[in-house]
């Protein structure tokens, strides 16, 4: 595992792009998040629902002058892209993969990097700096996002690599799980609502913005605390992989307490996240994949829950 400074190429994610003057507010009625808190120098984590809640996808999304620019996993851009062009149609909005126009680097104690490329990004966890086409986000433990268009990518990964250490995907997941950072896959899709993710606790969810598709079963679960299913990060004493969507047992129940989010590699094993059961996780007897499958232990989450402060924002 890269323990120094690193970055990589977030070649697992795509961009749907939503431009037109339209944008705002057709994307207002679509997502978790508020797109009002949105500027030149803010970006914010969301997510889409059906009408029942449950979230079709997870993203980072930062503004344009004439849109935004939303950073998903690679496989639910064609399926949403599809899916918002069936809305798009009555604004005017225009909707396209633009995964192809842009390259983004992930950077872990990068800052120094950002600063040679004329980008002076604040620690303040959404923070996004703009200089010479490049644009460079702060996440919450202090890792970077720098997106460029795909022409200037080359020369950008060599002055890249001429600072830091080049690190495998791994290392920026692990850094991702470590963060409490889930997302939505395409295996996924469907399973959770925004807080079986603690999206509520990221400033992914909006309590005040008004409706959108999902609303009423989000702010149901936020305001009656109906909630029995969150997310727990968890560490494997092996380096086998879990797939996202394995489920997780425990002899509380008779039958699957939870799924894997997302995993990655440690030195000591493999740490993941899961969405479990709240009953299950007390009890702490957690497998992977079979009710006799290898035990899981519990790791910290460098967050906590707050549903007074989630609701103010």
């Amino acid at each position: 595992m890269a323990e120094t400074a690193f970055f990589c190429t977030l070649s697992h994610e795509g961009i749907l792009a939503v431009r037109g003057p339209d944008a705002s507010k057709f994307l207002q009625g679509q997502l978790t998040c508020n797109l009002n808190y949105l500027s030149d120098s803010r970006s914010s984590l969301g997510a889409r629902c059906t009408p029942k809640g449950r979230m079709l996808s997870s993203f980072r999304i930062l503004s344009l002058a004439d849109g935004y620019l939303l950073a998903m996993a690679g496989e639910l851009v064609a399926p949403q892209l599809a899916d918002l062009q069936k809305y798009a149609v009555f604004s005017k909005s225009k909707l396209a993969d633009e995964g192809d126009a842009w390259v983004r680097f992930g950077l872990s104690g990068g800052d120094g990097a950002l600063v040679s490329l004329g980008l002076d990004l604040p620690q303040e966890a959404d923070c996004v700096a703009r200089a010479h086409n490049l644009l460079a986000l702060r996440l919450s433990d202090g890792r970077s996002e720098l997106w460029t268009p795909a022409e200037e990518a080359p020369t950008l990964r060599a002055r890249l690599a001429a600072q830091l250490q080049e690190a495998p995907l791994n290392d920026w997941l692990l850094a991702q799980v470590r963060a409490g950072i889930g997302q939505v896959l395409g295996s996924t899709r469907e399973l959770f609502i925004p807080q079986m993710l603690n999206l509520q606790a990221l400033g992914a969810v909006s309590f005040k913005k008004g409706c959108y598709t999902g609303q009423e079963i989000v702010a149901r679960m936020q305001y009656l605390g109906k909630l029995k299913r969150r997310l727990y990060r968890l560490a494997l004493d092996d380096r086998q992989l879990p797939e996202p969507a394995v489920e997780l047992f425990s002899p509380v129940h008779n039958s699957g307490v939870g799924e894997v989010v997302l995993a990655a590699r440690s030195d000591n094993g493999t740490e993941l996240l899961a969405v479990l059961q709240e009953d299950a996780m007390k009890d702490g007897r957690i497998r992977l994949g079979a009710p006799e499958g290898p035990p899981l232990r519990l790791l910290d989450l460098p967050y906590s829950l707050d549903a007074d402060r989630e609701i103010q924002r």
